[in-house]
């Protein structure tokens, strides 16, 4: 067996009516007997697993390495699940392009037809909005989201599957959520992030690492005025070249201001320390906020709605990747809580990567995802040949 990362580039091709439909039926079986054998809850926190999600992939034979697999297999299971979701448990949402700005409206459809709790619904509702906007506003790595497919259960179990293109880089990515998985919305939520190309600066607000901006980032737009963050995204652009000796100030002076020239006790006082060379590749430099009409219209509503948590900001209406990045950038600059700019997309958290980055492969686990795929091929009722084939690729390209 070929144990190896899974990776794709970016696909313009389209999948031939064919092979689709050859892909809905076999999708139709295999579901049909892994959820039989362990259940709708384990089905989906499976799907969640980028390398699983690859594998089965790989069984309905699309390419392994190619970025359709993710829009097409998705399509292909929400069709062979059709008119027998109430049956197998599990409830497909989303998709590509514009079928997923329907997701919500999907998922209220089941939720009245499920008779499922109005907090059940508007749960899953909100944390599929929610996933999409981590993607593409917290996380700033050069992948536009065009694809994002909303997985759930009954007991109201889910897992999002988005995937993001880089023009640029001729690559995609793949974000996998899985709600056991997660304890916070923005705080490193994912269960893994799948890519082939690691970008070398990404603004990622879900980091760990990126906790103090996150705080100050809220109390930016709840404990102070519009006029007074105004200022302070004005100074970004009009003090740019001279930022880095204004923020050269060391903890402990007692005589120490910030940036805006105010007087900063010794205690609260953690600005960053810039040397000239680093900062003129700082995004402040290229940043032009205070000539967003947009931007200034967004936070003066959240100066008025004034947001509980960073979680509650982002949720708000119009709050996108700029208005992100202009609090992170304050934040930062003014306030000396310096985010993460390191790239969190990772091969596999489920199974680790040949270099051991995040960890060691897991070899049991990755032979068990291929034994369990084995199993339900062989337990469909396709020729013998045909089954042999299928688990020669899983052989071949696990």
């Amino acid at each position: 067996m070929d144990r190896g990362i899974a990776t794709f580039t970016l696909d313009y091709g389209k999948c031939p009516p064919w092979l689709f439909e050859r892909m809905v039926k076999l999708g139709r079986e295999i579901v049909q007997i892994l959820i039989a054998e362990y259940g709708p809850e384990e089905f989906i926190k499976r799907i969640a697993d980028p390398v699983w999600f690859q594998s089965l992939g790989k069984v309905l034979a699309f390419d392994w390495n190619a970025s359709g697999l993710t829009t097409i297999l998705t399509a292909a299971l929400k069709e062979a699940i059709r008119g027998a979701e109430r049956d197998l448990g599990i409830f497909i949402c989303g998709g590509k392009g514009k079928t997923s700005l329907k997701t919500p409206d999907e998922i209220k459809n089941w939720g009245n037809r499920l008779a499922l709790s109005t907090n059940t619904t508007k749960s899953l509702a909100y944390n599929s909005k929610m996933a999409a906007k981590v993607d593409s506003s917290l996380i700033q790595d050069g992948f536009q989201i065009y694809h994002h497919a909303f997985f759930f259960t009954r007991k109201g179990s889910w897992t999002v599957i988005q995937q993001g293109m880089n023009t640029v880089k001729q690559t995609a990515r793949r974000y996998h959520w899985h709600s056991a998985d997660i304890l916070d919305l923005v705080n490193e939520p994912h269960t893994a992030i799948q890519s082939q190309t690691k970008i070398k600066r990404v603004l990622d607000m879900t980091s760990h690492n990126s906790e103090q901006n996150r705080k100050i980032s809220t109390e930016l737009v709840t404990r102070s005025s519009y006029d007074a963050l105004i200022k302070d995204i004005q100074i970004l652009r009009k003090h740019s070249s001279s930022l880095s000796q204004m923020l050269k100030l060391q903890i402990g002076n007692p005589n120490a201001v910030n940036a805006r020239g105010e007087h900063v006790a010794p205690e609260q006082l953690t600005l960053l320390n810039l040397e000239n060379t680093e900062f003129h590749t700082h995004p402040a430099i290229t940043e032009d906020f205070n000539k967003s009409k947009y931007l200034e219209k967004i936070l003066h509503q959240l100066c008025e709605t004034r947001p509980q948590s960073y979680e509650d900001l982002l949720s708000q209406p119009g709050v996108g990747p700029k208005t992100i990045r202009a609090l992170s950038l304050v934040s930062e600059v003014i306030y000396g809580a310096a985010p993460s700019y390191e790239d969190p997309a990772r091969y596999s958290f489920a199974h680790g990567g040949k270099d051991a980055t995040p960890y060691p492969v897991d070899i049991r686990t990755y032979d068990n995802t291929i034994e369990i795929l084995k199993k339900a091929v062989n337990k469909t009722k396709l020729p013998f040949s045909e089954k042999r084939d299928i688990v020669g690729r899983l052989d071949l390209k696990a």
